[in-house]
């Protein structure tokens, strides 16, 4: 399966609300969840995954599925694969209608945290070329763009930039 991207919008494309991110809970994507994370993805991407799709990646011993939480209200997920000295995000999105409060940071910052918790050293993932909120927004998180991946997607042979977070800044 080629795994494919992380949010061609999740660094928002909406504007700014009101809203309390504060209240957002960050918690493990359980099965009854799948109706609100696939509504999330298809309002997020142009080729989004299929239910089948992401079910065969969490059934991977090493992928790891999370939600944000607020006021009982899917607002964003996030799936990544545990490496021996890394993480790696498979698929990460916002709901259109809450990006740019904050959730998206917590998300991320959450993945940070537990790299020094597990003696992980660093965080990767693939963005679409075409996708400038995200490389914005991941590099706002402390990512940079590390390679260019050639015609990486099947979809559209669209190349991706490689990015990586690293706890050691020199590296």
């Amino acid at each position: 399966m080629g795994l494919k991207r992380t949010n061609p919008q999740s660094a928002g494309n909406g504007a700014p609300s009101t809203m309390d991110a504060s209240r957002t809970q960050i918690r493990w994507l359980i099965r009854r969840d799948m109706d609100e994370v696939l509504s999330i993805e298809r309002g997020s991407f142009q080729f989004p995954w299929t239910e089948e799709e992401f079910l065969c990646c969490l059934r991977q011993r090493n992928c790891i599925g999370t939600v944000a939480e607020l006021d009982h209200r899917i607002v964003g997920f996030m799936i990544y694969e545990l490496h021996k000295s890394m993480l790696r995000i498979l698929n990460f999105a916002v709901s259109p209608d809450v990006r740019r409060n904050g959730i998206g940071r917590q998300m991320v910052q959450r993945l940070v945290d537990k790299l020094s918790q597990q003696r992980r050293r660093e965080i990767v993932l693939e963005v679409r070329e075409t996708n400038v909120p995200a490389q914005l927004f991941f590099s706002n998180a402390g990512f940079r763009a590390v390679t260019v991946l050639r015609r990486h997607y099947d979809d559209t042979c669209e190349d991706a930039y490689y990015m990586r977070y690293c706890l050691n800044e020199d590296e």
